[in-house]
């Protein structure tokens, strides 16, 4: 499958601190890529390398097949990023706003736009200082897809918005822009948003890309394990892909890259009086996989349902 995205070994430092260490990353066309990690793990500032807002210290970077140092107007032209906050001249109106993106890309469907801004109920005729976070990150939205871009890269696009308005922007994202086949990369704190919307997920920890894999594969790699034994829990023995053991009284609250018929032995091996294996949603297996104590397990995982086929790998 041809990617619209293309990282090998991307790096940036601030103060002789890695904030994005090595980043190669690989974002199929057609895909929507969620881009996860805690506040400070690198996903604003990976971004805007790829966008030519920062340049990186070491590494490459290509955005449908080009050179993201070096796109050309024509290339650039079929790319559109939303910034966090939804920055807009606060004293334009919509019109104005729209008109003067429009000026930029002689080819853009104004009667395209105009049904966006009519699908979210939003007036040309209202200044954009007036408007509420929600209404600016439409109006955002609507001006970012203006040119019909092939790859759209947003930065935290439902920061600020109420739950209902973050729903309907999602909603209204995926059919304007996945309907053609277009490509979409979204960071997001909203765990819950990303899983709705997303087909893979990649996770940085420290800067470091932990995790890209599907977010199916991802959710059933990660097992919470609770282990009650009734007495005071013993040692633990070393076991594979053990990435998290908290001791709460009687029990052991264990979190695990891979849990499987090996790892069960090795905790009946202590005699416990249970073990219970509980499901994750996205957003809880995000939370137990990043907290730590332990340094999470890197893996990864190739396309499910391409002829590449699934994968995965792991590294102690």
């Amino acid at each position: 499958m041809v990617d619209a995205i293309v990282t090998e070994r991307l790096t940036k430092c601030y103060n002789g601190r890695k904030v994005v260490d090595n980043l190669s990353l690989r974002v199929p066309k057609g895909t929507v890529y969620g881009f996860l990690g805690r506040n400070g793990a690198g996903k604003s500032t990976a971004i805007k390398m790829l966008v030519g807002m920062v340049h990186a210290d070491f590494g490459r970077a290509e955005l449908l097949g080009e050179n993201a140092a070096n796109l050309s107007p024509s290339t650039r032209s079929r790319i559109a990023y939303l910034a966090e906050g939804h920055p807009l001249y606060d004293w334009m109106t919509i019109g104005q706003a729209v008109s003067f993106t429009l000026s930029f890309y002689p080819a853009a469907d104004a009667t395209f736009v105009a049904k966006v801004l009519d699908h979210f109920g939003l007036s040309t005729k209202t200044r954009i200082g007036r408007l509420s976070k929600g209404q600016r990150a439409q109006v955002s939205l609507a001006l970012a897809i203006a040119p019909d871009p092939e790859l759209l890269i947003l930065d935290d696009p439902t920061i600020g918005l109420d739950t209902n308005v973050r729903r309907d922007f999602l909603e209204s994202m995926i059919q304007i822009i996945q309907r053609r086949g277009r490509t979409i990369l979204f960071s997001s704190h909203i765990l819950g948003d990303v899983e709705r919307v997303a087909d893979r997920v990649g996770i940085l920890v420290d800067g470091e890309l932990r995790v890209d894999c599907p977010v199916e594969h991802f959710k059933s790699s990660v097992r919470k394990v609770v282990v009650e034994f009734g007495r005071q829990p013993p040692p633990l023995p070393l076991i594979d892909g053990l990435i998290g053991d908290w001791e709460i009284g009687t029990r052991r609250e264990l979190v695990f890259v891979g849990f499987g018929p090996k790892q069960r032995a090795a905790l009946e091996g202590q005699s416990p009086r249970q073990i219970e294996v509980v499901e994750l949603n996205l957003e809880d297996a995000f939370i137990e996989y990043t907290r730590g104590p332990r340094r999470p397990l890197p893996f990864f995982a190739g396309e499910e349902t391409n002829a590449q086929g699934a994968g995965s790998q792991g590294a102690a």
